[in-house]
């Protein structure tokens, strides 16, 4: 039987925004979402740095903003999270967010905030696989996301740690605090509560995936860019997290949060029980591969390897900010302007989507 809906387009810069307001149709997104309520827009700021494949693009935000004001929902709210490695101001500047969201009379909220929202206790109804038992002090969450719609804006990639990342992972910003390192060790469990939690809270869920540069290699951050002019949408984040993954070469249910978040009903895991609209990507399979560099494999010490024993002593004390350190010089000041910052200009300056940066960057926004 068939469960669930995704809806693929191929696209092209001269149509990009026209084909996120038609994806959003035929992915049934006016329906999926409560009408007459605020729907928080999660982009997806992996690095603050403008990395093609690892960033909701410009179009992207600016495509969802137009394909909700064409039906109606008028009350639309961008919020932003940090890391302990992400600086949230820096990119969405970088990124060309900015111009966009004044231009469309979108404010920003940042869950970081006091003043903006504040984290409170939350029990969940769902019986949880990770997150009471990483924090037995309580889960929390911000109050600001309690009653609202929430469409995510991941890109389509690779990760170092869950295989594949999209739409279920790019709750991990918004509804855990910059203390969410904790989880790595049981990512793919907690990805599957944090679907359970936002089921509980959210009146509607969509999500609209970029693919239009897809990031292969050492992801979500260090990707190689691979131009695939595919958009995905849907209202089921299992079943677009799994078409992702397909289209990359990858066994969705091989993937733990994907079968984990299939198997406890959360939503569509089975490309089998998929229905896929729009335009016919079946034969598409990228061969994809995660990729590993120093970076990695220190997070594997950290994460799985055998100095798991040690994270409470570093990560949960003062201590944290010397591996905090070590990320931050590694990657912003040894991967970003000796390698990947070139990477990122060639993008910009050979492909269509890399000159569509360009003029974003120039103009600030498409759509008047």
């Amino acid at each position: 039987m068939i469960k669930s809906r995704v809806a693929a387009l191929y696209t092209r810069p001269e149509t990009v925004i026209q084909d996120y307001a038609k994806l959003f149709e035929i992915a049934g997104g006016a329906e999926a979402l409560q009408a007459n309520i605020t729907t928080i827009l999660k982009d997806n700021i992996t690095w603050h740095f403008p990395m093609p494949g690892a960033n909701t693009t410009p179009w992207q935000l600016e495509g969802t903003i137009q394909a909700l004001r064409q039906v109606g929902f008028e009350d639309l709210v961008c919020v932003q999270n940090k890391t302990v490695v992400t600086n949230a101001f820096k990119g969405e500047d970088l990124n060309g967010y900015v111009p966009i969201l004044q231009h469309h009379n979108v404010p920003v909220r940042y869950n970081f905030r006091k003043e903006e929202m504040t984290w409170i206790p939350y029990q969940p109804k769902a019986k949880m696989l990770a997150l009471d038992h990483i924090y037995p002090d309580g889960i929390h969450i911000p109050d600001y996301f309690i009653g609202k719609n929430i469409i995510h804006l991941p890109t389509v990639k690779t990760h170092m740690y869950t295989t594949t990342t999209g739409a279920m992972k790019n709750a991990f910003g918004g509804l855990l605090s910059k203390y969410r390192h904790y989880t790595h060790t049981w990512i793919h469990e907690t990805l599957v509560d944090l679907l359970a939690i936002q089921q509980e809270i959210h009146p509607g869920i969509f999500t609209l995936m970029d693919g239009t540069t897809a990031g292969n290699g050492a992801g979500p951050r260090m990707v190689q860019p691979m131009i695939k002019n595919i958009l995905l949408a849907s209202a089921d984040q299992v079943a677009i997290d799994a078409v992702a993954a397909k289209l990359m070469g990858f066994d969705p249910l091989s993937i733990k949060y994907i079968r984990l978040a299939h198997e406890r009903g959360l939503g569509v895991g089975d490309p089998r029980e998929i229905e896929l609209v729009g335009d016919d990507i079946s034969e598409e399979n990228w061969g994809f591969k995660v990729k590993y560099n120093t970076h990695s494999f220190l997070a594997w010490l950290a994460w799985y390897g055998p100095t798991r024993v040690l994270q409470k002593l570093v990560l949960r004390t003062p201590l944290v900010i010397i591996p905090t350190l070590i990320g931050e010089i590694e990657q912003d000041y040894l991967y970003w302007p000796l390698k990947y910052k070139g990477i990122a200009r060639q993008w910009c300056e050979s492909t269509t989507w890399g000159q569509l940066f360009q003029r974003y960057q120039e103009q600030g926004y498409l759509v008047d």
